[in-house]
């Protein structure tokens, strides 16, 4: 399939949403990988990590780059050759980036009910009982998790806690927006999030903000 969804979010940055329904092979057609990234995913056993690395690949190409204009540094985060910030995410059967000239997060999530069995760890659960049902309350942590995850691969500091150091403001799911705030070595940096869902999964971005 062609590319999912783009989203504008200014001049500078897209979010590109990539459902992944080919074949790793058809995936790999025409796709130049560098000799460190053909090792990895020739070492991938799953064969739905393997397609999602390579239609993050299609993704780059989206938007004129190519597997070799794409670096990871010692920690695993992504960056790009030319200065622009990236960040990458997949899950099951979609994948998306984020790229803009400030740093940015992005995650894609499954709604699961499994997340009800994890949510302790990760989110003060209570805060959200008031929720009607249990369909509610899966989306609800699921976009919680995702907000977690995008800005923690925009922090990208070792130690930091979802459960202690991150925490996102309540939010109505009509807004499709929310703000959160990460407390960590003495310092509170606030982030805006925005979140979107489709197909039983979720995707939520954020970008750092011009002081």
């Amino acid at each position: 399939m062609p590319l999912y969804k783009r989203i504008t979010i200014n001049h500078a940055t897209k979010v590109l949403i990539w459902k992944i329904e080919e074949p790793f092979e058809e995936l790999s057609k025409g796709m130049e990988l560098t000799p460190l990234c053909r090792e990895r995913v020739d070492g991938m056993k799953s064969d739905i990590h393997r397609r999602g690395f390579m239609s993050v690949r299609h993704l780059l190409a989206q938007e004129g780059y190519q597997d070799s204009d794409l670096y990871y540094d010692e920690a695993g985060k992504p960056h790009l050759k030319d200065g622009r910030y990236i960040s990458i995410t997949h899950s099951f059967s979609f994948s998306g980036i984020i790229l803009s000239d400030r740093e940015v997060g992005i995650d894609i999530e499954k709604q699961r009910e499994k997340i009800l069995l994890i949510a302790r760890k990760f989110t003060p659960i209570e805060e959200y009982r008031t929720l009607a049902n249990n369909d509610a309350l899966v989306r609800k942590l699921t976009i919680v998790w995702g907000a977690k995850e995008a800005v923690y691969k925009l922090y990208a500091q070792p130690k930091v806690s979802f459960l202690q150091h991150i925490n996102i403001t309540d939010f109505d799911f009509e807004d499709q927006k929310t703000t959160g705030k990460i407390t960590f070595n003495g310092e509170t940096n606030w982030f805006e999030f925005e979140f979107l869902e489709f197909e039983g999964f979720t995707c939520v971005y954020t970008l750092r903000q011009i002081s």
